[in-house]
Parts: C-alpha cells; sequence; structure tokens
C-alpha cells in the first residue's frame, strides 16, 4: 500500500497541476470578454470556488455543533494563504510577485477586515449579531470592489462575448476538478506519510497545512510563471477575505459559540499582522520578492511555533 498511496499521490498532484492551467486559461478569457482585469475576475470567481474546502469544513461543523472546528479551520489557512502561499509562491516566480498600483489602493480595507474576526471574538465569543456584522461587512466591501472596478477596465479588441458562457463553465469545472484532486492529494499523502511512520506533528505541519491552500496555492504559482500575477493575486486575497469574514459570519449565524479567547487572541492577531506584513512587501517596490517571500515562510513557521507552546501552556493550566 506504501507505493500505491504514493502512485496517487503523484497522479492527483499531477491532476491538480494540469488542472490549474486550464483555470488560469479560462479565467484570462473571461477578464477580456468582460473587460476586466484578471485581478477581479479571479477575486470574485476563482476566489470563490478555491475557498469551498474550509468554506465547507467550517459549516458542516457549524451544523453539527462543533463551530470552533470552522474558527480554527478559517483563520489558520488565512494565516496559511497570506504567508505560506504568498511565501512559496514567490519563490518559485522569476521575478516577484508584481503588484499593479491599482491593486494597492484597497490595502488599507484589507486590513480593517481582518481586524473584524479578531475585534468580534475579543471576548471569547461570536453571536449571532456578530455573524451578521461579519456577512455584512464582507459583502459591502465585495461590492466596493464591484464598483470599483471600472478603474480597471481595459479594452480587448477581439473578444468574443458569445464563448463567456462556455469559457464560464469550463472554469468552474477546472477548479471543481482542483478541489477534488487537492482533497485526494491530500488524503493520499497523510496515508503515505502514516505507513512511513512519520510524526502526526510533522504531518500536521506540513501535507494538512499545505493541502488546505491547494487550490490557491498551485493555481498562484502557475499564474505567476504564466505572468498572471494578478490572478495570484486575486485568488489568495479573495480567499483571505471571504474566509474572514463571510464563512465565518454564516458559521455564527448558523450556531453562535464560546471558544478559548486565547485561539482567536494568537491566530486572529497572527492574521492581521501577516495581512499587514504582506502589504507592507506590496508596497516596496510594488512587488513580492524572494527574500520577502522567505520571510513569509519564517513567519508562517513562528506561528506555527507560538501555536504549540500557547496550547501546551493552556493545556497544562
Amino acid at each position: 500500500m506504501i507505493i500505491g498511496n504514493l502512485v496517487l499521490f503523484l497522479v492527483f498532484l499531477f491532476i491538480l497541476i494540469k488542472c490549474a492551467s486550464y483555470a488560469i486559461k479560462y479565467s484570462s478569457r473571461i477578464a477580456k470578454i468582460l473587460s476586466f482585469p484578471e485581478f477581479i475576475v479571479s477575486f470574485f470567481i476563482v476566489a470563490l470556488i478555491s475557498v469551498l474546502p474550509e468554506a465547507t469544513i467550517s459549516i458542516i461543523s457549524a451544523f453539527q455543533g462543533e463551530p470552533e472546528l470552522g474558527l480554527g479551520t478559517l483563520l489558520g489557512s488565512n494565516v496559511a494563504d497570506l504567508t505560506l502561499v504568498f511565501g512559496i509562491v514567490a519563490l518559485f516566480s522569476s521575478r516577484g510577485i508584481k503588484v499593479k498600483s491599482r491593486i494597492l489602493s484597497n490595502n488599507f480595507y484589507y486590513l480593517i477586515l481582518l481586524l473584524f474576526p479578531l475585534i468580534l471574538g475579543f471576548d471569547g465569543r461570536l453571536s449571532r449579531v456578530d455573524g451578521i456584522i461579519l456577512l455584512l461587512v464582507g459583502l459591502l466591501f465585495f461590492v466596493k470592489v464591484y464598483l470599483d472596478s471600472h478603474k480597471f477596465r481595459k479594452k480587448f479588441n477581439h473578444a468574443k462575448k458569445r464563448h463567456f458562457i462556455k469559457s464560464l463553465l469550463f472554469l468552474i469545472l477546472s477548479m471543481i476538478i482542483i478541489l477534488l484532486s487537492a482533497f485526494l492529494t491530500v488524503k493520499f499523502a497523510v496515508n503515505f506519510a502514516y505507513e512511513v511512520k512519520l510524526p502526526s506533528i510533522l504531518i500536521g505541519l506540513t501535507i494538512l497545512a499545505v493541502g488546505t491552500c491547494l487550490p490557491e496555492l498551485i493555481f498562484s504559482i502557475k499564474a505567476v510563471r504564466k505572468n498572471h500575477d494578478s490572478l495570484a493575486l486575486g485568488d489568495v486575497l479573495g480567499t483571505v477575505i471571504i474566509d474572514a469574514t463571510v464563512i465565518l459570519g454564516l458559521v455564527a449565524v448558523i450556531s453562535p459559540f464560546s471558544y478559548n479567547p486565547h485561539n482567536v487572541y494568537v491566530t486572529g492577531t497572527a492574521m492581521f499582522l501577516a495581512g499587514l506584513l504582506v502589504t507592507v512587501f506590496m508596497k516596496s517596490e510594488k512587488s513580492i520578492n524572494k527574500r520577502e517571500g522567505l520571510l513569509l515562510i519564517l513567519f508562517y513557521a513562528s506561528f506555527i511555533i507560538i501555536e504549540f507552546i500557547v496550547n501546551n501552556v493552556m493545556g497544562i493550566g
């Protein structure tokens, strides 16, 4: 079974990478047809599909009476997206992740939105009212981005609008296959790791941490390698905002819950600091270079270490 799990892991990883190429192709085509920039299309469409793994886990856990599991999944995956994903993508790119000036115009709002889960959850409880607030601020921000999208418009002479539905369907199909193959890639990787007797902590910090972010990670790596940096930025930033506001809000509306506030103090603060760090790096030379990518990965490693220390101390207390 060791060889079988390894082979299946490699097969589904190949499918994942291949479908990422198709997703980039069709999302770019949609951007041209709508005369919208790639960032806007990626922010709305690709991110909405990329968020499905953690959204599904979080909403199902809320219905099953364990919404705190959703809280950890959403905030933890956001920290990984902002640090691990951006860091790895920057290292894989040949010239760093280039950021267009107009994308930076909403950076202040990104940071404000990342503060909401920390502020509302500071008392160790997310009520139904808190959930509604998170839903509203998330939806209002998406409306703002959409209304501002005329600033991003650019003209294409040969866009065929009759191909829009076909491109949209192929994009959705590509992203669904990405999600399924990401799930199976993680499943067989974990099976293989257990069979070769890797420590469970190592499995959690590597395979599972990256696994929850595989759709946006693979998509973004392929995007920057094809010089579609805006697609990568839109996917990751859109995923983070949806997770921190809309999905977390839905979880609280479905099942208001209490939890150990230290979990939000550490994870929520790390999410905001990660967002702040990414913003600073974006503004510096309008790119995230390889050195900054490495610093983001080190930030994620430090976050994991602090999480383990805090949880061990709280467990002892």
